[in-house]
């Protein structure tokens, strides 16, 4: 007999050879039915999967991210299947579960997928779900796994063959389909009841731009038709606030091939809002002790030796330069830069907190098949500043930073948020984290210290630090749902070393300040994209590029509808007048389109009483002001940068 502890600390004893399934099946059948893997250990493992030892066991459902990452993955097992029975010979590379839904990356040879193809793949996979095959597990040598594929004339397995050994070589198998794969699955492909084959990308082998390009398929399921249902309407909601889209209906920013792909240009519209971005971020900082500084945009190749980034970071970094027999390379981070400033002078304690901020310029090399509108680009405005301090400063300090994030969330309204700390793996020390144990352990706990004694909401999640330091990844979800890195605050006990940086104790001695890394705004690229999506392009009016559209009724009003433009352009409101020969109902309806917050309607009344007739944007007539009562409410409005409805 072997010892199962569940979750609750229940320990019950079963026969050697048992399964997450049995297990459930012998607490309730309704909770059988529901299992789709189970984390054995910490492990997640297919339910059917049998457990020899004495095990600690969570069984995981639909409700479960874990679940969520099974079901999919195994969804794309069963596309798999309908795509081989409908054109033999294709090879598959990878099939990956995403976030919502999952993807597999094929080879169809000289045929193309259209959209016509995905109706048909869609009933076949509804066929074989009905068939209700079981998922089978089989552990296999590298010899056999090679014969298999060579066989088959598989290149694609048979590169994934190649750092593989025995003992870690599985496949799995459902109806007529079997593939290299480490699982886990669901039990059987009937639990998959709602399927929708979402769209077909190209994608470059290994993501590399000169290797073949195979043909990515994408898909979602869902365990009823109701969830899928609702995903579709969510999914057509998205499309409407696609950010590429708004920013070109809205004139925020292009993309020119002969400027190059990933360097977007900010049209009138796009630099206003980065302009009100940099407004607030400067007040913020400002008031929280920090100096503004600049710098270059390029800078030697030692500078990077130095800060440790290259060679490990030089894929990410655009090739060098070389002038008069330097090489310099387009800044890819600002913290070295930063660093400099730091050493430039020299500091004592009296001189900590020191924080130097910048919205720096950098430049990094992204793969053209992972670009992707603003949120992927190869030029970015980063909210950078850079705090040193002593170890005793270092928990108000990383308090007001938290502080400064939830004060923002405020602003934009993002009621939704969780920081990702990321903490190191003592395996890896000396090879992707430096070597230095017990400072890891030190600045981990430091850090979660913080995070707990102010409530904010975390997870943890093991090798993702920084190379020289914990990181915290913060991720905001829009009000559709959807997720985003908004930026990374990051501990740094190694580059105060590299660097040199000393300041003068009380005790007169020298000593190395802790460093914070730290952007809550992230970049202008990465928060517009973000807050076109969030807002669907309707902006505050703090924000938005235009805050106002004068509409005269005809040309009799020109004369007093430029008067209340000089007005308001004096009281620092945005406006314009649309003076066409159109008819009102026409102006009010593109000036909706265009998504202005206010529109003022001008009439022979509205002249005589030195009024305006209002309109808000989505919400219709708002009745009439004297022109006074109007720039008074607007100011505050603007002032106070109150936010909207999302």
């Amino acid at each position: 007999m072997i010892n199962i502890t569940l979750p609750d600390g229940a320990v019950r004893q079963y026969e050697k050879g048992v399964s997450a399934l049995d297990i459930a099946k012998s607490i309730s059948e309704g909770l059988a039915r529901k299992v789709l893997a189970a984390s054995v250990n910490g492990q997640i493992w297919d339910a059917f999967r049998a457990i020899n030892d004495d095990a600690s066991l969570k069984l995981i459902t639909w409700d479960d991210s874990e679940g969520k990452n099974t079901f999919w993955h195994s969804s794309a097992h069963l596309m798999a299947e309908a795509v081989e029975s409908i054109f033999p010979g294709v090879k598959f590379w990878v099939g990956p579960a995403l976030e919502k839904g999952f993807y597999y990356d094929m080879d169809l040879g000289n045929r193309k997928l259209t959209e016509e193809d995905l109706v048909g793949l869609e009933k076949k996979m509804q066929e074989l779900s009905r068939q209700n095959n079981r998922f089978l597990r089989k552990e296999i040598s590298k010899g056999d796994a090679v014969a298999y594929f060579e066989e088959k004339g598989d290149e694609y397995k048979l590169d994934l063959l190649t750092n593989l050994t025995d003992g870690e070589i599985t496949f799995y198998s459902q109806g007529a389909f079997t593939d290299l794969c480490r699982g886990p699955h669901i039990p059987s492909t009937g639990v998959i009841k709602a399927i929708k084959l979402t769209n077909i990308a190209g994608a470059y082998w290994k993501g590399n731009e000169n290797n073949k390009q195979l043909t990515r398929l994408y898909g979602i399921t869902f365990p009823n038709q109701k969830e899928l249902d609702e995903y579709l309407l969510l999914l057509e909601e998205a499309k409407k606030r696609d950010h590429r889209k708004l920013g070109k209906e809205l004139g925020i920013y292009t993309m020119d091939d002969e400027i190059g792909q990933g360097l977007p240009l900010w049209m009138p519209n796009g630099t206003i809002i980065i302009e009100e971005l940099e407004k607030l971020a400067k007040e913020t900082e400002g008031a929280g002790g920090y100096k503004r500084v600049v710098t270059p945009h390029i800078a030697k190749e030692s500078l990077y030796h130095t800060s440790g980034h290259l060679p490990y970071y030089a894929d990410s970094m655009f090739p060098p330069m070389e002038m008069d027999g330097e090489k310099y390379y387009l800044k890819a981070m600002n913290c070295p830069h930063h660093h400099k400033i730091f050493a430039a002078e020299p500091k004592s304690y009296r001189d900590l907190p020191y924080r130097i901020a910048e919205y720096g310029t950098c430049y990094r090399y992204e793969q053209s098949g992972e670009l992707f509108g603003l949120m992927r680009v190869r030029c970015l405005h980063m909210n950078d500043a850079h705090i040193y301090c002593s170890k005793e400063q270092f928990f108000a300090e990383f308090k007001a930073v938290n502080e400064m994030y939830l004060k923002y969330f405020k602003i934009f309204g993002v009621d939704k948020y969780v920081m990702r700390l990321s903490l190191h793996d003592p395996e890896k020390l000396g090879k992707k984290y430096v070597d230095e144990p017990e400072l890891w352990l030190e600045t981990e706990a430091m850090v979660r210290k913080v995070l707990i004694e102010t409530g904010t909401p975390f997870i943890e999640v093991q090798d993702e630090a920084a190379f020289y330091g914990p990181k915290i990844d913060v991720q905001i979800w829009s009000i559709i749902g959807r997720e985003f890195t908004l930026a990374t605050n990051q501990v740094d006990f190694n580059s105060g070393r590299k660097f040199k940086l000393e300041y003068t104790t009380q005790s007169n001695e020298s000593d190395t300040p802790l460093i914070i890394h730290r952007a809550p705004l992230g970049t202008h690229e990465r928060f517009i994209g973000f807050l076109l999506e969030h807002y669907a392009g309707k902006f505050p009016v703090w924000l938005s590029p235009l805050q106002v559209k004068i509409l005269p009724i005809s040309d009799k009003f020109i004369d007093y509808a430029n008067d209340l433009k000089a007005t308001l352009t004096k009281a620092s409101v945005r406006v314009e007048i649309d003076e066409r020969q159109e008819k009102i109902g026409k102006k009010i309806r593109e000036a909706e389109l265009s998504r202005v917050p206010y529109m003022l309607v001008i009439g022979e009344k509205e002249v005589l009483e030195n009024k305006v007739s209002l309109r808000r944007q989505g919400k219709g007539d708002a009745g009439s002001q004297t022109v006074q009562e109007f720039i008074n409410n607007i100011t505050i409005e603007i002032l106070e940068r109150r936010s909207t409805e999302v």
